[in-house]
């Protein structure tokens, strides 16, 4: 009998793999938007979190007709008052590329000392079920604003968040570290029970 299908609603090759790691005791296969030809995503307008994600996993599910997994995430900066938060992606430019974006931000926090760079990565994650039941599940990793890119793992703002009490940079931890304590990794735990639930799966 094979294992029942779960759509997480991303074209990024990067994502998919964290969330086949993370969700790797939940027997479930994730199929990706290219595996299905799931067009483009909606376009992103809610204002928060949870509004995007659940944007885009309804679509998914409407579309396909499977439960969808979807996760909105992005960088606040408290010196910034929490931008670029849900504008991350967008924040520099729809042109912009990560260097660009990570470029632009710490050319904004260049005069912020220190104790005052905190910032943290936020990531909501959203299940839409068949029948349009849906839940969503918030994840947090704290840190402070390095002053230059640090690393060559990871993406996005990767290599500007410092960990304190690992003393790295997201982007100087390994996979496993990194699957360990991330935003998403965080969310994605919580979203645990629901999804054996969604699945009628026992532990």
């Amino acid at each position: 009998m094979s294992s029942p299908q779960l759509l997480v609603a991303t074209g990024n090759a990067h994502k998919l793999e964290e969330y086949q790691s993370l969700l790797a005791s939940v027997p479930v296969t994730l199929r990706s938007m290219d595996d299905l030809r799931v067009g483009d995503l909606p376009e992103e307008t809610g204002e928060t979190f949870e509004e995007n994600a659940l944007i885009k996993a309804r679509y998914c599910t409407e579309t396909t007709g499977l439960p969808s997994l979807a996760d909105d995430s992005g960088l606040e900066v408290d010196a910034l008052g929490g931008e670029p938060g849900v504008r991350s992606n967008r924040w520099a430019g729809p042109d912009a590329t990560d260097s660009d974006r990570v470029r632009l931000l710490l050319d904004r926090v260049r005069d912020v000392p220190p104790p005052q760079r905190t910032a943290r990565f936020v990531c909501v994650v959203a299940i839409v079920g068949p029948d349009g039941t849906a839940q969503t599940f918030r994840g947090a990793l704290k840190g402070y604003l390095a002053e230059a890119s640090r690393g060559t793992a990871g993406f996005g703002y990767d290599p500007i968040l410092y960990v304190p009490y690992l003393g790295r940079t997201v982007a100087e931890l390994s996979a496993a570290e990194k699957n360990a304590i991330s935003h998403r990794a965080l969310a994605t735990h919580a979203a645990l029970p629901y999804v054996r639930q969604l699945f009628g799966l026992t532990e």
